[in-house]
């Protein structure tokens, strides 16, 4: 069920699902289903925002549904990404998926806000996501096709009448990970003393080391210090920056 906490203040089809609801149909119907289907299609609960952190924790109490699911699934509307993380403490084994968020066709910086999306991305990673989800990754001038009344916008805007093409500040900032991030990568401590920069750090499967930062402000110089190596890294204004090394 999408986003089981809101009625869309009625501007839109949507389902209301209390949690004792959610509990009972995944611990007593399709869970049991599945498996005696031997279907290894998985579960995830909750599928909304990060202020549900308490709903997800209770969820999750229930010891007979944890044997069907552990995984929780959340979007960024609402709340902020280290809520994720209060999840994870109460079941660390929990695994945990980002799996809606989208750019608003409106905004002005529909084109440009790639630094926006890459901490976004950043922040739920180093919050224990496992994945990351678009919303939607094709739509028109006009957010279509959409039956709801809000402006989302996809990755890539298709113009309806010459066809044409436009890349959104989503697409940039996913272009960083998804090149770069590989199925299986491990992700590994990183911090720095500047607030404002996000940034997460990976090692592929491979062995490669992935440090992805972002810099929502004016150029500045980064200094990268791994055990006992150090290097100087200049960031431009208003930039998502990938480094990759052995």
């Amino acid at each position: 069920q999408n986003e089981v906490d809101t009625d869309q203040d009625g501007r839109m089809p949507a389902c209301i699902w209390p949690q004792e609801y959610e509990i009972e149909f995944v611990r007593d119907h399709l869970g049991p289903l599945l498996e005696s289907s031997g279907m290894p299609t998985q579960i995830w609960v909750l599928d909304h925002n990060y202020n549900l952190w308490g709903r997800a924790v209770c969820t999750l109490a229930d010891p007979k549904l944890r044997k069907y699911t552990n995984t929780v699934a959340w979007h960024g509307y609402y709340g902020t990404a280290d809520m994720i993380s209060k999840v994870h403490d109460a079941y660390p084994e929990a695994e945990m998926h980002w799996t809606e968020g989208g750019p608003d066709y409106t905004d002005p910086g529909y084109l440009t806000d790639w630094c926006k999306w890459a901490g976004t991305f950043s922040s739920v990673l180093t919050n224990w996501c496992r994945s990351i989800t678009a919303w939607n990754l094709a739509l028109d001038e006009h957010g279509r096709p959409n039956i709801g009344p809000f402006p989302c916008g996809g990755v890539v805007t298709i113009d309806s009448q010459s066809r044409s093409i436009s890349r959104s500040g989503q697409y940039w900032a996913f272009a960083h990970y998804s090149r770069t991030i590989r199925r299986g990568a491990q992700r590994f401590q990183s911090q720095t003393t500047a607030a404002d920069i996000k940034h997460v750090a990976v090692e592929n499967p491979d062995g490669q080391k992935v440090l992805i930062v972002t810099n929502p402000g004016p150029s500045r110089a980064l200094e990268l210090r791994v055990a006992n190596v150090a290097a100087s890294v200049a960031l431009k204004t208003d930039s998502v920056t990938t480094l990759a090394w052995r």
